[in-house]
């Protein structure tokens, strides 16, 4: 299908036209969130009932959170099952960011708390190409393989080689289009690798400068309409209180594209990744 949309558009309809066919059916489009941290210092300011409020006001239809101590996140599941997905974080500090490959005792951990049953991922993992052989690291791939769950990971190219070199069954859902977020790059590596997806988080920019979609990040969300997911990331407290103006601008830039490939990259993608089934 998406080369079938690639052809129709390049030999018969404009960009500026396309932009007025879609934009009205995709402005109000459900979102799956597939970025979200909810930390202590989180909690502190927005207790579960005000965050899970937030996401439906914001037609937020599933949310993947991740969060510090791990089990944070479990108090948002447990008032809106149905929504929030819990992946399971790895840092119990925040310096533990840095640190975490190092620390022998984590793979157990992590064996422990997948036991549970709860996790529907395990992430945000930090690391980078210096890093990417490292013994606990690769245990967590392994742990999270097994089990068929998707690693959110936040990294460089070399990493993402080194992980499907290791694991080549395994599921990755790469964290804010990677660390060099070009076209070209991604198109390589999503071509090498059919267990690669994307998170488009914080590169809204990047993708529709000025609020207009980027031809070369246009081409590639129609080729690989499969393949991407759309996040705001509360990387920070703050972001909460942006969040309806970051799902604004998610909206608008997905309203440029035809209506199936926003749908895709707008929910069905995580639902499908994450195997809920129909959408909710």
């Amino acid at each position: 299908m998406p080369g079938k949309i690639l052809q129709s558009r390049k030999r018969l309809i404009p960009i500026p036209i396309v932009f007025l066919l879609f934009s009205a059916a995709s402005a109000d489009i459900p979102l799956f969130d597939a970025h979200l941290h909810y930390n202590a210092e989180d909690a502190a300011a927005y207790s579960p009932g005000e965050i899970v409020a937030l996401l439906k006001s914001n037609g937020v239809q599933g949310a993947l959170v991740t969060s510090r101590p791990p089990d944070r996140v479990l108090s948002l599941q447990r008032r809106a099952p149905h929504l929030i997905l819990p992946i399971l974080g790895v840092y119990r500090t925040s310096a533990e960011k840095q640190t975490w490959m190092h620390d022998a005792g984590l793979p157990a951990r992590v064996q422990r708390a997948l036991g549970s049953g709860y996790w529907r991922g395990v992430g945000e993992l930090h690391i980078f190409a210096g890093e990417r052989r490292n013994p606990v690291f690769l245990q967590i791939v392994d742990l999270a393989t097994a089990r068929q769950l998707p690693l959110q990971m936040h990294a460089d190219p070399a990493v993402i080689d080194a992980l499907f070199e290791h694991a080549p069954e395994a599921k990755v859902l790469w964290a804010h289009a990677g660390a060099y977020p070009f076209p070209p790059l991604l198109r390589d590596y999503l071509e090498r690798y059919p267990g690669l997806f994307i998170d488009l988080s914080v590169r809204d920019q990047r993708i529709a400068p000025d609020g207009e979609l980027d031809p070369s990040w246009e081409w590639l969300l129609l080729e690989y309409s499969d393949r991407f997911l759309v996040g705001v990331d509360t990387y920070r407290t703050e972001r909460w209180g942006a969040y309806a103006e970051v799902a604004s601008q998610i909206r608008h830039w997905l309203a440029q594209l035809p209506e199936e490939v926003a749908e895709a990259i707008a929910h069905r993608n995580a639902s499908r990744l994450f195997d809920r089934g129909a959408d909710d």
